[in-house]
């Protein structure tokens, strides 16, 4: 893939396979259960997790130039992440549902939001869900629950939705996205301790990225996540969060247990946040790990892993890859012209303020 001195985190400028991270990476994707999940994915199946790595990333790098060239203030952004997010969205059905954090933009692309509209969304025009009102989207029509500002939120809103699944006796899953830092609020416990009490069909994936906003997990956290299954009587898959196979096998295996009536389930994902909590503190969020830490998980880019892999293993021309990309780069370029487009046209009205707003207003 090709990378950008403007957008991209400088260990990845320069990206280039490092054999033992690559010989580990092989390894992972052949290990036991997983493994033969992964061996019976289709090359076509392959090809469209890497579609929707690359569509994540070339996604958030669009954001980044929109930071720069003042057209937006800041973005949230999921870059060195994007596994965690695109291998665990490759392993639901389509009546499963997701509840995706703000920087899991991949599962809205992934469950086919159009990029105009994850666009529109940071332009705040009238062309998404909340009509411009706020940056967090969805569409539950395709199965996309809106995320919630504060994280950890959503937990008991899926947690809902599972329960109605299991009520009306559908197999069907509910899963969203948490991290390390949300595990401590209260909102997290409730919803998994009602899952859990239900039976709920419920994934929980916590992305441990290592920081909670400006604080390391060793500061907030003096067990480790993995512990936290244990409470719930819920049983737990650990994953590489960089190797996006590894996290669909193990989103396949939790789906699983989870329509078989053993929910809830957690995947814990130990991945790492390359940038800042969004653009606006990148310069000190890097202050916070030394360069060494930045190194060793430069050397596992997701999207670098995976392209290695697809080479290296399965056979993939590399030709076809690039052809790949370009044609997506333009796809990602022509929606964020077209969203570009449409900021002053279909900018929200005042008139509109009221709509969708439950409360009566004050009268005088």
């Amino acid at each position: 893939m090709k990378r950008h001195a403007a957008y991209d985190p400088p260990e990845y400028l320069d990206w280039a396979p490092t054999p033992a991270v690559t010989r580990r990476y092989a390894a992972l994707a052949a290990e036991g259960e997983r493994g033969a999940l992964i061996s019976a994915l289709s090359d076509e199946r392959l090809l469209w997790i890497y579609e929707q790595l690359l569509l994540t990333r070339l996604h958030d790098t669009q954001l980044k130039r929109w930071v720069k060239q003042g057209v937006i203030t800041k973005a949230w952004l999921g870059t060195g992440e994007e596994a965690a997010t695109v291998g665990v969205c490759a392993a639901l059905g389509e009546r499963d549902v997701v509840g995706p954090m703000i920087r899991n933009a991949g599962a809205l692309i992934a469950r086919g939001v159009p990029l105009e509209v994850c666009f529109a969304a940071y332009l705040g025009t009238t062309d998404t869900l909340a009509r411009g009102r706020d940056l967090h989207i969805g569409d539950p029509a395709r199965g996309v629950i809106p995320p919630i500002s504060h994280v950890g939120d959503i937990l008991p809103v899926m947690a809902g939705c599972a329960l109605a699944f299991k009520l009306a006796r559908e197999p069907r899953v509910a899963l969203t996205w948490t991290g390390d830092g949300s595990t401590a609020t209260g909102i997290f416990h409730e919803g998994m301790r009602v899952a859990s009490a239900l039976s709920a069909p419920l994934i929980s994936v916590i992305q441990d990225n290592r920081v909670a906003l400006g604080t390391l997990t060793e500061t907030h956290s003096r067990s480790d996540l993995r512990d936290l299954a244990a409470a719930y009587g819920a049983p737990v898959w650990e994953v590489d969060g960089n190797h996006v196979l590894d996290c669909y096998a193990a989103a396949a295996l939790a789906a699983e247990a989870c329509r078989a009536g053993r929910g809830p389930a957690v995947l814990l994902a130990r991945t790492f946040r390359m940038g800042g909590h969004a653009t606006h503190d990148e310069r000190e969020a890097r202050r916070l790990l030394p360069p060494a830490a930045y190194a060793e998980w430069g050397a596992r880019d997701p999207v670098g892993c995976y392209e290695e892999w697809l080479t290296a293993t399965r056979g993939v021309p590399r030709a076809h890859l690039e052809a790949l990309e370009e044609a997506l780069t333009a796809r990602v370029d022509d929606a964020a012209r077209h969203a570009a487009a449409r900021k002053e046209s279909h900018a929200p009205a005042a008139s509109e303020l009221l709509e969708g707003v439950y409360a009566a207003p004050l009268r005088s």
